[in-house]
């Protein structure tokens, strides 16, 4: 990934049981080009541009790190530090519904879900 503003969206992320299938499905409907990612075992999936120039998302398996990821698409933001942004979203009346080492998610007082990360600038 290219280097993010702090509070800029770096990606969108969908994470069914099959991306297989829906990968298909987005790349009919949307005309994104697909990039595999070895997960070492099966492959989740870079989304890009038409021409394949700008990666725009991903499609991935819900295995792993992404077993407890719900099945919809996820907005990642990139934040100064994912543990202090956790923090503070507890404090503010939110839950952490998913922590790693990778991200967050997050869900705010409304409900409203996304996901937090940290990309270096």
């Amino acid at each position: 990934m290219d280097s993010r503003r702090i509070g800029t969206i770096v990606s969108a992320d969908l994470t069914v049981p099959e991306a297989g299938p829906l990968r298909d499905f987005y790349t009919d409907v949307i005309g994104w080009t697909v990039e595999e990612w070895d997960m070492e075992g099966y492959s989740d999936y870079f989304l890009k541009t038409a021409d394949g120039a700008d990666y725009v998302g991903g499609i991935c398996h819900r295995r792993g790190a992404n077993a407890p990821l719900p099945p919809v698409w996820l907005v990642y933001i990139n934040v100064a530090d994912v543990a202090v942004s956790a923090e503070r979203c507890t404090a503010l009346g939110g839950k952490v519904l998913v922590h790693n080492d990778q991200f967050a998610v997050i869900e705010d007082p409304a409900g409203s879900i996304l996901a937090i990360t940290h990309v270096d600038s």
